[in-house]
């Protein structure tokens, strides 16, 4: 529209213009100019997330660029959530990189242009908006998660991750060819209302959905797309794991959302029986192969293949015999659920670097052994993160699981919310294991645990909000909710 306030694009300007300052500063400091980066990184991420914050509050949707990029409520809640997130992960991450001859500015470019990547897959309203949003923080993350260069392992999960990836963009382009074919237009909105005036052959529109829901299911990590997802969290390095595992996971939703509500919503019935069957899988597949897994980050992978599946309970739980009463209540619910698992796992990671140190990666269950007796509080932290993973009271784990169960037996679906719990008892016994290691196990490692203050700092408050959220969840829910109904097409 042309009447849009051009300063509800000023958080994303600031991060571009973020972008350009620190890549002029790696180019011409270099080495020396590391921390300012840094600091650049921080900051404008910091800032930036705020700004979006605040701007989730404005109910009304602003349309640029003739229409092809959005910020209303949704967009600017979730672009809030990312970009925290990417202050938090750098942050997490600053001594691990630093053991590791990592801390350079490649690191910190690329997960900007990354984090830029999903500022786009969020406020994507064009079928190529969303389709470049996605390539920039895809390619963005192949590169990062190769960085460490004389790591054969590292190479070897961004090749894979490459390659999938590549397979997975081709799928997607395919469906869009094929809507955009059907239906004439490339725009969200137009091709909704072109879908639900029923005049368009449903065999090509359901083809064209069918490779849709399978590239959101690769970038979700959904069964059976899956099988990037431990190659990569155990190839990388923590800090690129991190970074993959994280914010990406929340933009890959709210991209899903984009796709399915605000532009196939009238094809629910469709796409919501393909995401039962890939709901389903993933949190079977993920809840029991994690029990057999010995390293912490893979079994941290097919936990995120698990929760992925409690998020596709949200989206495949809005639209009831054609109905969309309830559309908000599950949306907001799966919303809320990624926003929580992107807490949980920024802490867990910034556990799991916590306790490595230069030549050594903390990555077997062995080396949580005994952690209480190290350190109390990070043992505490921990635990605190396994709970609410697992679902277990007063974490805001408990509650976030129990909203979008509550969204998935609304909408009929009591077999799958059977499934859902039984599924969870089995995730329940890894993350218990985690804890059972840290308190009654003797530790095997007994070096000291070296962090700086601003982590720990972080650490402690990262664990308070999980025990915080999981008294009080309303205030966020209802963020969560109102910025749904605000951006529903209905």
């Amino acid at each position: 529209m042309q009447n849009a306030p051009i300063n509800a694009l000023l958080p994303d300007a600031l991060l571009m213009f973020a972008v350009v300052v620190a890549w002029l500063n790696d180019t011409f400091v270099g080495q020396t100019g590391r921390r300012t980066t840094y600091f650049i990184a921080v900051v404008s991420s910091v800032i930036a997330g705020v700004w979006f914050a605040i701007n989730a509050f404005d109910p009304t949707p602003h349309y640029f660029f003739s229409r092809m990029y959005v910020v209303d409520p949704f967009a600017s809640a979730m672009k809030a959530v990312v970009s925290l997130g990417y202050a938090v992960t750098i942050v997490y991450s600053r001594k691990y990189l630093e053991d590791r001859d990592l801390f350079r500015g490649d690191f910190f470019l690329l997960g900007m242009f990354s984090l830029l990547g999903q500022l786009v897959m969020i406020s994507g309203n064009n079928f190529l908006t969303l389709y470049l949003g996605l390539e920039l923080m895809s390619l963005s993350l192949y590169a990062v998660i190769a960085l460490r260069r004389d790591a054969a392992q590292s190479n070897e999960a961004a090749m894979k991750y490459y390659v999938l990836g590549a397979l997975a963009s081709g799928f997607l382009l395919y469906g869009i060819s094929m809507l955009y074919g059907a239906t004439g237009s490339l725009e969200l909105g137009e091709v909704l209302k072109a879908v639900a005036s029923g005049h368009i052959n449903d065999v090509v529109l359901l083809f064209g959905v069918i490779f849709i829901v399978a590239g959101i299911a690769f970038k979700m990590g959904a069964v059976p797309f899956h099988m990037w997802v431990p190659d990569v969290y155990h190839g990388a390095p923590t800090a690129m794991t991190l970074l993959t595992g994280g914010g990406p996971k929340v933009a890959a939703f709210a991209w899903g959302l984009r796709f399915l509500v605000m532009g196939l919503l009238p094809l629910a019935v469709d796409w919501q029986e393909m995401l039962v069957i890939l709901a389903a899988l993933s949190m079977i597949v993920g809840n029991i192969t994690g029990i057999v897994q010995r390293n912490i980050k893979r079994m941290l992978a097919y936990s995120a293949i698990a929760n992925m599946g409690f998020v596709l309970l949200g989206l495949l739980s809005g639209v009831v015999d054609g109905k969309a009463g309830g559309a908000a209540g599950a949306y907001g619910s799966a919303m809320f659920y990624s926003i929580i698992y992107l807490v949980t796992t920024l802490g867990t990671f910034g556990i799991v670097m916590l306790l490595a140190r230069r030549d050594f990666e903390a990555e077997t269950l062995d080396d949580f052994k005994g952690l209480n007796q190290r350190s109390p509080v990070f043992a505490f932290v921990m635990m605190v993160m396994m709970f609410s993973l697992a679902g277990i009271p007063p974490t805001v784990g408990f509650y976030a699981k129990l909203a979008v169960l509550e969204a998935t037996m609304n909408a009929g679906l009591t077999w799958l919310t059977v499934l859902a719990v039984v599924t969870s008892l089995f995730g329940a016994f890894y993350y218990l294991r985690v804890v059972k290691l840290m308190y009654f196990d003797a530790p095997q490692d007994t070096a000291p645990i070296n962090a700086d203050a601003c982590s720990r700092t972080l650490l402690a408050l990262n664990g308070v909000a999980l025990l915080v959220l999981g008294i009080v969840p309303g205030p966020l829910m209802t963020v969560c909710l109102q910025a749904i109904q605000h951006t529903l097409p209905l």
